[in-house]
């Protein structure tokens, strides 16, 4: 739902939606009969922008159970959470090594963390709008109390 937020403006097939997201077509019609049935969306079609409104309420409320967050050990990887835009720019680093999705193109070293999806980090990397929004739900998702809240704000200007 979230690569359909930010490409709201596209007109999406399912077998565009699966090259962006490089997964298959099978999973991108399962994922929005089930966005349908959530209620993201208002039939189970690509015609439309998912409903905001509905989207913000499970990613605030819902997303942290739905998809609790997994740390690992130290990889090189993708920075997420507050290690990446747009927390990063706020956030003052702290003797913690920053969360990254473990990926072989990433640029720093970091706790992995695993990402909702395992196609999630490639998709971003093609995506700077889609990686905002999938780091700002992973502070959402396991981030300190003043992270979370700022990351609930920068969803809610985007949604």
């Amino acid at each position: 739902m979230l690569k359909l937020w930010v490409g709201r403006e596209k007109s999406w097939t399912y077998p565009l939606l699966a090259q962006e997201l490089g997964i298959s077509l099978s999973e991108v019609h399962g994922a929005v009969k089930r966005a349908a049935q959530a209620g993201f969306l208002m039939e189970a079609s690509l015609a439309q922008a998912p409903n905001p409104m509905a989207l913000m309420e499970f990613l605030v409320h819902g997303a942290k159970y739905a998809f609790p967050a997994e740390r690992g050990g130290m990889a090189r990887g993708i920075p997420t959470a507050h290690a990446a835009a747009p927390l990063k720019a706020e956030i003052l680093p702290d003797d913690e090594p920053p969360p990254v999705w473990p990926h072989p193109e990433g640029t720093e070293r970091g706790v992995t963390f695993a990402p909702l999806y395992s196609a999630a980090p490639r998709a971003a990397l093609r995506d700077s709008a889609l990686y905002e929004m999938l780091a700002l739900l992973d502070a959402i998702r396991a981030g300190r109390a003043r992270e979370r809240q700022r990351a609930i704000q920068l969803l809610e200007e985007r949604l």
